[in-house]
């Protein structure tokens, strides 16, 4: 309260008892108790002034809210490393707003995203404010790695690449979703395995192009990065082709709306990785081709294998391989090589003389049907190799002893234990090769469930199987983990009628959550099954 100084004028009795009134009417303002002497009034008629002869007395402080430790954000994947700090974290206000620092105009597009996501304005290059959240490229971490830091009720997220801090703006939505709020601290993440995805097969049962999209999206919120199209098989083949429009199936993806697809992808921070399957796994291109159709001794043919003595035969496959190389930009090509039916008899060189004798002419005198299977392998590797890509192959391509070995760029895919010859991973990942895990045992979703499989679940998934579990349920020793590159889970349409695509989405939608979780962090979850799908609903 403001004090007041009055003057008083020498101009007789009234005006100075008007001034002595006004005097202990200040006094009485300034905290005087009333009819009390004021400390700083005058003690007699004549006094000209009523000036404090003492400081006020201190204002009383206001009290400082005091927040508990914050928690970790609760999101799938978990976070690697939570700093809890003390503060009202963040959320989402009529003020806040997305912004870019400084040199990150790479990242309009996740700004733009996450803006919409969370109801708030882009605002692109300019200082954040009050409530804002930034986006900004730097650092030195590893790759797809971020940072999230809340303080002062802003949000910055930085990485040392784009897909980085895509995946930080996934944590800052999901924590939102969850809980209306990022909590206060700092974030620090990164993926413990560099592919983490999923394996469609479109050649058995024709997915539209929008549903394909939706997958790309609930992948990408779940920081999943690759996504395998398998889109040549028996029963068809689903892209259409220039080179070969006559092997086409009636029901197929355009080039357009591929393009749509790898744009969206490309977007989200997904390889999609193509897979044209040989020399098995052709019958759709056989049917408009059967003269390159694999035929035994007797002339009876073998379903959707493709004769790799004749020169043809290579020269249709490479036609397509090097057309889809084009069309896909990502950085891998999947070439297949499982289940040969050439190699399934006792005796592959009685019953295929004319496989026998092309393996003999190309690699020596001791060579045999699996040393030509092989090196068809390794020249449908260097095609793609050609076209800037990394092959990857089935591991039943891959086989022990003989002349010809798999050229050991190529990514093993595990699968299955169960073939003809089978090799434990082990012996993969001893002779130096790169994995990745697509275990039949708990990745393989089959529609209709045949041949003893069953519908995998999120389940046993999240408690019991690891990057390390490439083959049924025991992992390989830990020393192997370095060449294990990540997971994927796999839907292969054997009966294509047995699930429409609402239920294939529908039924895959917790197995790749939990797959999701366990190729972010290998190591034990420290929520239990309950709370984990708990939170996946709130969250997805």
């Amino acid at each position: 309260m403001m004090r007041y100084s009055i003057r008083v004028p020498r101009r007789g009795p009234a005006l100075m008892a008007s001034a002595v009134a006004l005097a202990t009417v200040a006094a009485c303002s300034s905290g005087s108790p009333s009819g009390a002497p004021s400390p700083s009034a005058p003690s007699g008629a004549t006094a000209t002034s009523a000036a404090p002869t003492s400081a006020p007395p201190a204002p009383t402080p206001t009290p400082t809210r005091t927040y508990p430790l914050s928690t970790e954000p609760r999101v799938i994947p978990a976070v690697r490393d939570h700093e809890a700090a003390r503060g009202p974290g963040w959320k989402p206000a009529p003020t806040a707003g997305i912004v870019l620092g400084a040199n990150s105009a790479g990242l309009a597009d996740e700004g733009k995203l996450l803006a919409g996501e969370l109801g708030v304005p882009y605002r692109g290059a300019v200082a954040a404010g009050p409530g804002d959240v930034e986006l900004a490229l730097g650092g030195t971490g590893a790759p797809e790695s971020y940072t999230l830091t809340v303080r002062g009720n802003r949000v910055r997220i930085t990485g040392p690449d784009e897909a980085g801090v895509f995946y930080g703006t996934r944590t800052l939505k999901q924590s939102v979703k969850a809980t209306g709020a990022m909590p206060e601290g700092v974030v620090t993440d990164a993926p413990a395995k560099p592919q983490r995805g999923l394996n469609v097969d479109i050649a058995r049962k024709h997915f539209t192009a929008a549903w394909i999209e939706d997958r790309l999206r609930e992948m990408a919120d779940l920081k999943l990065n690759q996504f395998g199209l398998h889109f040549s098989d028996d029963q068809g083949f689903r892209i259409a082709s220039d080179s070969h429009p006559e092997i086409v199936s009636a029901q197929h993806l355009s080039k357009a709306e591929v393009r749509r697809i790898l744009a969206l992808a490309q977007s989200l921070h997904i390889t999609v990785v193509p897979e044209i399957d040989s020399p098995g796994h052709l019958g759709a291109v056989l049917r408009a081709h059967p003269d390159l159709q694999l035929r035994n001794v007797q002339g009876v043919p073998r379903q959707g294998a493709i004769d790799i003595s004749k020169p043809a035969s290579a020269r249709i496959v490479d036609d397509l391989l090097r057309e889809y190389s084009a069309l896909f930009p990502g950085g891998w090509f999947h070439v297949g090589a499982d289940e040969y039916q050439a190699l399934t008899v006792r005796n592959p060189s009685a019953s295929y003389p004319q496989l026998a004798t092309a393996a003999r002419q190309k690699y020596g005198p001791q060579a045999g049907v699996q040393d030509l299977a092989e090196g068809w392998l390794n020249d449908r590797a260097a095609v793609v190799r050609g076209e800037g890509k990394v092959a990857k192959a089935w591991n039943d391509g891959f086989f022990r002893g003989g002349v010809v070995t798999a050229d050991r760029r190529i990514e093993v895919e595990y699968w299955t234990g169960k073939e003809i010859g089978a090799r434990p991973p082990a012996e993969y990942l001893a002779e130096g090769r790169k994995v990745v895990n697509l275990n039949d045992e708990f990745l393989y979703y089959v529609l209709g469930e045949p041949n003893q499989f069953t519908y995998p679940t999120g389940r046993r998934i999240y408690e019991q199987w690891t990057p390390l579990v490439l083959r049924g349920t025991t992992p390989v020793p830990a020393r192997y983990g370095p060449q294990i590159l990540g997971g994927r889970f796999a839907v292969w349409c054997d009966l294509s009628a047995a699930q429409t695509q609402a239920q294939v989405a529908n039924g895959i939608r917790m197995p790749l959550t939990a797959l999701a979780q366990k190729v972010w962090d290998a190591g034990t979850p420290t929520l239990t099954w309950e709370q984990f799908r708990t939170l996946a609903a709130k969250v997805r």
